[in-house]
């Protein structure tokens, strides 16, 4: 049975047209704006503006030979990350080596310069970031005495973000 609109209590609700045009109308509006940014979103994604992960990869290791009864020596790597985010160097381990520091030279004016531990090294996403012994390095303290010239030492570089990668170094003269 159909009442009246005279019929029906004064607290009653009842969809009339204007009230289905009023919620279909607040309705509307997130739906359009959730539309417009998953599109939008869709269009970044498919660029290859949103990046993608860091992609690490290292080699061309190398550490210098400590010289005469010093166990103090620096190791350098190659670090390229072909991903579309940057990841960050957080540590090296070595299991010939006892100690390792990341190390960064800066200049302190009227010829000195200055060696700075740092916590970690930036790796930009499409970069390369090549350690020198004039830049950035490993500081590190050998367990042992004996190496040679040629021998290899296992490293492995910790990422912020990326897996540990496991990199030999091959000791080396300095100046060579």
């Amino acid at each position: 049975m159909t009442r009246s609109p005279s019929e029906r209590s004064p607290g009653s609700w009842f969809p009339t047209r204007r009230r289905a045009r009023e919620g279909l109308r607040a309705a509307l509006v997130p739906v359009v704006a959730c539309s417009v940014a998953l599109a939008g979103l869709t269009a970044w994604t498919s660029s290859g503006a949103a990046g993608s992960p860091p992609q690490i990869a290292a080699g061309n290791g190398r550490v210098l030979l400590p010289q005469g009864s010093s166990r103090e020596t620096a190791a350098f790597f190659d670090i390229t990350n072909i991903g579309g985010s940057e990841d960050q160097l957080t540590e090296v381990t070595s299991p010939g080596v006892e100690e390792t520091l990341l190390s960064r030279r800066e200049r302190a004016g009227l010829g000195a310069d200055l060696v700075r531990t740092t916590d970690s090294v930036r790796v930009p996403a499409g970069d390369t970031v090549t350690m020198s012994p004039f830049d950035l390095s490993v500081t590190t303290r050998t367990k042992e005495m004996g190496w040679q010239a040629g021998d290899m030492v296992p490293f492995v570089l910790h990422f912020r973000y990326s897996a540990p990668i496991e990199v030999v170094a091959v000791v080396v003269r300095p100046g060579s």
